[in-house]
């Protein structure tokens, strides 16, 4: 479960604030472990409903996945002042990030027990800058082609009036025992 600290404290010696991001995550492998045994959508519904514990990038990030059907995933984060980079805006990665998680997702949510998938390669375009008080942002996950060696599929990352602020594409590997 996840246990975030963000704290913004005055710093002495120069009374600026002093900002700490602390947080906690659940061993990722039994998890990893369980999933291998059910199958792909099975093995998303169970982090949705709770069951399992999310992995600690989702953790890191404060994202979550909060929707998963076979073919489509959808995953959540509230970008914050932790996910600035050096221009004054959120990193790209955080866009890219939750863009691949998606559409590795949705790969995965059409595929059996014991079967799993690798990222090939990823496209994001960004459309528009993201900061703090873009809200909660979307990244949805469609497959285009479920093959039996690759699938690929489309990402759209939106906010909740339905921007767009970036989409990517990605081509997976199916791992098969």
């Amino acid at each position: 479960m996840t246990d975030t600290t963000d704290t913004t404290t005055p710093d002495d010696a120069t009374h600026e604030p002093t900002r700490t991001r602390t947080f906690t995550w659940e061993d990722p492998l039994p998890a990893a472990e369980a999933g291998r045994r059910m199958s792909g959508l099975e093995h998303l519904r169970r982090l949705v409903d709770g069951t399992l514990p999310p992995p600690p990038i989702m953790e890191l990030l404060g994202g979550r996945l909060i929707e998963a059907n076979e073919g489509r995933v959808v995953f959540a984060a509230w970008p914050a002042e932790y996910h600035y980079n050096p221009i004054g805006v959120v990193h790209g990665g955080l866009a890219a990030t939750l863009l691949d998680s998606a559409m590795g997702c949705a790969v995965h949510s059409t595929l059996p027990a014991g079967v799993g998938y690798t990222t090939l390669e990823i496209k994001v375009n960004y459309i528009r800058a993201i900061i703090m008080t873009t809200g909660e942002l979307r990244a949805e996950g469609s497959v285009l082609h479920a093959g039996s060696r690759t699938a690929t599929a489309e990402g759209r990352l939106t906010d909740a009036a339905g921007t767009l602020y970036a989409h990517g594409t990605t081509t997976c590997l199916i791992l098969r025992p």
